[in-house]
């Protein structure tokens, strides 16, 4: 049998010292569907920040995540590496960012943002999910160009070569997750969206939804080489996507406590 070899060229165009890649494009298409759902979601009344000031808003939140990114990478997954080369924490050019982060970054700019802008928390967080879960397919689809973050060996006929894992199949887990965790779960909330009368919903089934899929994805994604596994079979991955469900329990059950106080007026 023959093995699709995934074997891209990362970057779409040179032009002197500056560098066009797959994987930034797809971030920024991503960003860019973000943004137009936002601003949707501004002029039906479920978000109540006003349309001009959504690029400011997105702006902000991005920040955030991507600082929580950078800090989970380097502290919670490679911090043997980044102690001795300090110098190297701040170049995420060279890649290197963690989702868990980014989300912990998100849920405190959240926090932030929901200040700022007079707003209550689960208002914020509900609209980043609703808007900002279909970007998690293109994150995904730049690591699959990039050939990284691929999947365990196996024998099945999903598996494909990729240069940088050596000369076996591995399942595409990169695929398996920009459809569950971006695809499958965006149609999930909003299908649920109109059906909504208090806010905090979206987050918490966010939060669980991503958290297992991601959990059984991770069977077939190759752990972090520097980790490996904990108690002899979970990743890091796992233990975290363990604790977003159970957030996401207590979050959906705090939602329907306070439910009256979250009420969505339209």
């Amino acid at each position: 049998m023959n093995n699709y070899v995934v074997d891209f060229d990362p970057v779409i165009l040179s032009l002197g010292p500056v560098a066009i890649r797959w994987y930034g494009l797809m971030y920024v298409i991503g960003f860019i569907i973000t943004n137009y759902l936002m601003k949707i979601l501004s002029r039906r009344g479920f978000f109540k920040v006003k349309e001009e000031e959504i690029d400011q808003f997105m702006t902000l939140m991005l920040l955030c995540m991507f600082i929580g990114a950078r800090v989970f990478y380097v502290f919670i997954y490679n911090w043997d590496y980044y102690s001795q080369h300090l110098a190297e924490v701040p170049a995420v050019w060279q890649g290197g960012l963690s989702f868990h982060g980014a989300l912990t970054g998100l849920i405190l700019g959240g926090l932030w943002m929901a200040k700022k802008y007079n707003l209550t928390w689960a208002q914020v967080m509900d609209v980043v999910a609703l808007s900002g879960t279909q970007g998690l397919f293109f994150g995904r689809m730049g690591n699959f160009i990039n050939g990284e973050l691929y999947g365990r060996v196996t024998n099945s006929s999903f598996g494909m070569i990729f240069p940088s894992g050596g000369p076996y199949p591995r399942h595409p887990s990169q695929l398996y997750e920009g459809v569950m965790e971006g695809i499958i779960l965006s149609l999930i909330l909003w299908l649920v969206y109109p059906r909504l009368k208090s806010y905090g919903y979206l987050s918490s089934i966010f939060l669980f939804g991503y958290g297992f899929f991601r959990f059984i994805i991770e069977f077939f994604r190759e752990p972090d080489a520097q980790l490996g596994y904990y108690f002899g079979f979970m990743t890091m991955g796992q233990i975290l996507c363990t604790i977003m469900m159970m957030v996401g329990i207590s979050a959906w059950l705090l939602t329907n406590k306070f439910k009256e106080h979250q009420k969505i007026s339209i």
